[in-house]
């Protein structure tokens, strides 16, 4: 025996369950029999899902990978967990200005799981874990399209009825295959998007299970359900921010299905004038008047919560990241993100960029398309139909609404990532047009393959964009092709050759993408520094004085526009605009140190020593601060207070072979001639190819009397470094001893 829950009579019950039956066959050309079971209709979708994505399991880190994981310390067992809680997704403290403001402490603690369980930053256990996520949120939209197609029926002994298996298997293997998921899936940092749907998706269906057990257990079990699915509902705000939408597509649910709310009636009703509306039974249902309060008040104390932790307010993104949101004209803005919008459902409804400049019939055809199925969803007479458009509708839409720019900024134009929850509305709304399509056409097979085509083709897309994202050379690559005029595509691989070391081809697409947006201050920064680094200084000079102009709170290139002022020795110059980086950066120990250098070559040392001592104090493993100042203490013969910073600093950083080498010379003079030797020679172990080290390892011998020593390290020091004048002076100076020495004993 079959009822439904909550329907009040049983005379309402028989046409319900006969429209749920209809979709399905409607499908039963499409879906075979034989898969249907619930298990076998789930191993087919975790399996499909898996053969998708497989490619990547041996990729690199890519992309965004570099930031939130490989330059991330809150990964490593040296940092301590609660500082999860107080940084952003990328590691820095939400309190800074600079801070992307992207909260989601879960997400970053399954990559740290990730990085202890793989003993280090090795790529393959992360992708395999995100392959993973999505099998298995892929076989638990199994579950949800079955609620969503089918509504809550059970049996008389509470069991859930699936009433439509075609449906939603059809519907899961859509979401499976679809390649809009590449980047959530095949990129690491794609993560939070698959944490957030599997905890949002548990959300929704712990909210069913109320209406599951509330006749049995009364309303605390009911209570208990409700809560539950607000609290998996904060678990997946904290893996991303959207995932406080569940509990919008919760209550729409819930008035929808459990309080059988028709738009249509009630229109109907206030044209007529109907008294009956003021009496209307989802009103005077406290049951459902009580969850939406509970979920009302969830969703304010997450809002609240995550407000107070964000400390400083909003992000502050650059108008590169979001060119729309920074122009003057409402009108334009509004323009330009409907036209954002047209291009998120293009990337649904077919997975390859649009070619060519239609936005205008882009936006156009959007809004035709989600006015008609607005219409149909409010308006339709078939109450079945009215319902899955809207559910569908409201898993398309609301989960989009946290990167619709319609409430905050957002850092990006278009990202498929975002579309990974909404995916699964259109998938439903997908599956309920091939089975309204069936009825009305007699071309059943015709059909039937097209839907299996679809799901064939977007397979195959998935595998080749997983491998297209294996590393960072065929992702760019990949993005060129399409995107050959977007300024960020040129930038990251131009960056991606910086950091190869290839400057040639670097400095060309650094040039194009600041030709393509001539406020791309970030290509600006970048293409200065190699600039620099090549003695190009005027230009370099010109870049980022441009680049600050254009972003004056840019302290990066603050910073390195004073090191390119200091090498044109402009010191005046130099100096302003370091203290300009640090007001804008007030931790900022890289501007500290290069201000020390700064005032090393004005002979101003106990101002370098203060500013290299700020560095050391901000990041206590600033190597290069803590040997300079060794070696101005060194040089000013401080040889005590060089050798206090020297101990100091090893005890923080012990495995630096620098900072031994530093400390050994410091010791060597001041006759310490045993410690010193082994810290030369621990220096040497861990760097045997460094001349220098051979070099003054033989110098501290030589002063100590072991001359057979230093007459090896002498020798080895030049074999490595034959034009080493100082070596090659000391060496001589020795090897006049010995002949003097050989002499006198002859």
């Amino acid at each position: 025996m079959i009822f439904n829950q909550h329907n009040a009579g049983a005379r309402s019950w028989q046409p319900a369950v006969f429209k749920m039956a209809e979709l399905d066959a409607d499908l039963v050309h499409i879906v075979p029999s034989s898969i249907l079971p619930p298990f076998w209709a789930k191993l087919v979708v975790g399996l499909v899902s898996l053969i998708c994505f497989a490619r990547s399991y041996d990729g690199d880190f890519v992309f965004d990978d570099s930031e939130a994981i490989v330059n991330n310390k809150d990964l490593q067992a040296d940092t301590p967990l609660g500082d999860l809680w107080h940084h952003d997704f990328w590691g820095s403290r939400l309190s800074s200005n600079t801070s992307h403001k992207s909260y989601r402490p879960l997400t970053v603690l399954t990559f740290r799981i990730n990085y202890y369980l793989s003993g280090g930053f090795h790529p393959m256990g992360f992708h395999v874990v995100n392959i993973l996520l999505h099998g298995g949120i892929s076989v638990l939209l199994v579950d949800v399209f079955s609620v969503l197609f089918g509504g809550l029926q059970y049996t008389s002994k509470g069991r859930r009825v699936h009433l439509v298996p075609r449906a939603s298997l059809l519907a899961a293997l859509l979401f499976a295959v679809h390649p809009v998921h590449t980047e959530c899936v095949a990129g690491v940092v794609g993560r939070a998007d698959l944490l957030c749907a599997l905890f949002f998706l548990l959300s929704f269906l712990g909210y069913c299970k109320a209406f599951t057990e509330s006749n049995k257990e009364g309303a605390h079990s009911s209570t208990f359900w409700v809560l539950l699915s607000i609290f998996l509902g904060a678990v997946a705000m904290l893996c991303k921010e959207q995932g406080i939408t569940v509990l919008g597509l919760n209550a729409m649910f819930d008035v929808l299905v459990i309080g059988k709310f028709s738009m249509l009636e009630v229109i109907q009703k206030v044209l007529r004038k109907d008294k009956s509306l003021e009496s209307t039974g989802m009103l005077r249902n406290g049951g459902l008047l009580f969850r939406m309060t509970l979920l009302t008040c969830g969703g304010a104390s997450m809002l609240y919560v995550r407000w107070k932790i964000m400390g400083t307010g909003p992000p502050a993104f650059t108008e590169v990241d979001n060119p729309a949101s920074f122009a003057d004209s409402m009108l334009v803005r509004a323009i330009n993100y409907n036209y954002y919008y047209s291009l998120n459902a293009w990337l649904l409804l077919c997975p390859w960029w649009l070619f060519g400049d239609w936005r205008v019939i882009a936006l156009a055809a959007l809004w035709l398309c989600l006015i008609g199925l607005i219409f149909q969803a409010l308006c339709s007479e078939d109450s079945r139909k009215r319902r899955i458009l809207t559910l569908g509708l409201g898993f398309l839409v609301i989960p989009f609404l946290p990167a619709s720019n319609l409430f905050f900024r957002v850092g990006f134009v278009v990202a498929e990532r975002v579309l990974y929850l909404p995916s699964a509305g259109y998938c439903m709304l997908l599956t309920f047009g091939f089975g309204a399509l069936s009825r009305h056409t007699k071309k059943k097979k015709l059909i039937t393959a097209i839907v299996l085509g679809i799901l064939l083709i977007n397979t195959l897309r998935c595998v080749i964009r997983s491998g297209e994202w294996r590393s960072e050379d065929q992702l760019f690559t990949s993005a060129l092709s399409v995107c050959p005029l977007n300024a960020k595509v040129h930038y990251n691989i131009g960056k991606n050759l910086a950091d190869k070391g290839n400057q040639t081809a670097a400095i060309r697409y650094y040039r194009e993408a600041v030709r393509l947006n001539p406020k791309y201050v970030h290509a600006m920064n970048n293409l200065g520094n190699i600039l620099k680094e090549r003695n190009e200084l005027q230009e370099a000079e010109e870049l980022l004085s441009l680049a600050v102009q254009i972003q004056p709170d840019f302290a990066a290139a603050w910073m390195n526009l004073g090191i390119v002022q200091n090498s044109l020795k402009r010191f005046e110059a130099a100096e302003q605009s370091y203290w300009t980086a640090i007001k804008h950066r007030r931790k900022y120990p890289d501007c500290y140190y290069n201000l020390g250098r700064l005032y090393a070559d004005l002979n101003r040392h106990m101002d370098a020593l203060n500013a290299w001592r700020n560095a050391t104090m901000l990041k206590p493993e600033h190597s290069l601060a803590w040997n300079n100042m060794i070696i101005l203490l060194d040089n000013t013969g401080n040889l005590a207070q060089a050798e206090a910073v020297g101990r100091e600093a090893l005890e923080l950083i012990p495995n630096d072979h620098s900072l031994m080498f530093s400390l050994a010379n410091v010791l060597g003079k001041s006759q310490k001639y045993k410690e010193s030797e082994a810290l030369f020679l621990k220096a040497i172990k861990a760097n045997p190819n460094a001349a220098s080290y051979h070099g003054n390892l033989a110098v501290l011998y030589h002063r100590w009397g072991h001359l057979d020593l230093a007459k090896k390290h002498y020798e080895i020091s030049l074999q490595l470094d034959p034009m080493a004048a100082g070596t090659q002076e000391n060496y001589g100076l020795l090897r006049r001893k010995l002949e003097q020495m050989q002499k006198k004993d002859g």
